[in-house]
């Protein structure tokens, strides 16, 4: 595995777009923070985890790869789903940044979490996808700086098996604590500043849908 490369916490990548959050274009599309070579995802966890892992650049021995393990590209998703870290259990954001090999591996062998009409020959032809796949994907409403709803949705990503394994001993290239991250851009929103705090977001921008990245997870 590559050795980590932290990103430092004093300098937060570039916003992407005005307060309202990410932005918008078809409803089901990857949005992310990415370069030529990776792209960022986020977790939370307890400090027990989370800490370690930014600290050595890997997830601790005590992080279970037996167990499915969601990665969120979109930030104010994850602040949504963690309360801004402040949820217990979740006190520990990170950005852990993976080789775009690794993610799109998983999206070409990932089935949606549910049935969906058009997509799946009948349930009985999902189900059984979902017990092979290694990855499944959810299809979420994106949020704004004041964790509401936008109109068109943010990818999960759910890991398991020998995704999972790959995703902590081979995909990963740096993880970075951004826990204050999240805390000066929620006091900020508490302040009423959106505009300060959509400078401080992570720059996310559509990532490049190679032919057929998406097939199995989106009808549209």
């Amino acid at each position: 595995m590559s050795a980590p490369v932290p990103v430092p916490a004093a300098a937060p990548p570039p916003v992407s777009t005005p307060a309202s959050g990410p932005s918008p274009g078809p409803e089901r599309r990857v949005r992310a923070l990415h370069t030529a070579t990776t792209v960022t995802v986020y977790q939370a966890y307890r400090p027990e985890i989370g800490l370690p892992a930014a600290r050595d650049g890997r997830f601790p021995a005590a992080w279970k790869r037996d167990r499915m393990t969601w990665i969120k590209p979109s930030f104010l998703w994850m602040m949504y789903r963690s309360g801004w870290g402040t949820k217990e259990g979740q006190e520990t954001v990170l950005a852990v940044e993976i080789t775009r090999e690794g993610f799109e591996w998983a999206l070409r062998r990932a089935c949606l979490s549910h049935y969906e009409r058009g997509l799946h020959a009948d349930r009985e032809a999902w189900r059984r996808e979902l017990r092979r796949a290694p990855a499944r994907v959810q299809w979420d409403p994106e949020r704004d700086l004041r964790l509401a709803p936008l109109p068109y949705r943010s990818l999960q990503l759910g890991l398991a098996g020998e995704a999972a394994g790959r995703y902590a001993d081979e995909w990963t290239v740096s993880v970075t604590d951004v826990t204050p991250l999240a805390h000066r851009a929620h006091a900020l929103v508490r302040a009423g500043d959106l505009p300060g705090a959509a400078r401080l977001l992570p720059a996310e921008t559509p990532y490049p849908e190679t032919e057929g990245l998406l097939d199995r997870v989106r009808a549209d």
